[in-house]
């Protein structure tokens, strides 16, 4: 679990992110159309997993946008930015913002994604709700970068999490 904070106020997550090292658990989300899509379906490319609790909020969008400018330019590398948004407002938000170099994916269904990932909130206003996270893997799927910031209304640390991208 990570004590982490939601406008200064304690709050907690339900476990941990992934470990370094080790491969990422598979997830089925939705995307804007109703489909599924699996992590297993990026095999083969660089992931940025961006994750936030709602694209309505002005740091999650800001995240979501800077997101789609810097690591689109990295070689092989997809964006998949994941919240608990329904796929409308997902969806809604990119056609607004003429983002569409970004995977939004919506965990609204079941929620399995944020206990499988350690990210769900367990307390405060945002209960039931994704921390901001950032989870980077390889084309193998292994975690190379993590990130569980620590005020949810701080952006990520975008320049680490490019960084790890960086084949080394």
């Amino acid at each position: 679990m990570a004590e982490i904070t939601l406008g200064g106020t304690a709050v907690e997550t339900s476990g941990s992110l992934p470990e370094i090292g080790k491969k990422a658990p598979d997830f089925t989300l939705t995307v804007s159309d109703l489909s599924t899509q699996k992590l297993s379906d990026f095999e083969g490319h660089k992931v940025v997993l961006n994750i936030f609790p709602s694209v309505d909020t002005g740091t999650c969008a800001q995240s979501v946008r800077e997101f789609n400018k810097q690591a689109v330019a990295m070689e092989n590398t997809k964006v998949l930015c994941i919240s608990r948004d329904l796929p409308f407002a997902q969806a809604r938000f990119c056609g607004a913002e003429g983002l569409d170099n970004v995977v939004m994916l919506s965990d609204f269904k079941t929620g399995d994604f944020g206990k499988t990932y350690g990210l769900e909130f367990t307390s405060g206003a945002f209960e039931g709700l994704h921390s901001r996270c950032v989870v980077v893997l390889d084309e193998n799927g292994i975690v190379k970068y993590t990130e569980q910031v620590q005020e949810v209304a701080d952006e990520p640390n975008y320049k680490a999490s490019l960084y790890a991208l960086l084949d080394e």
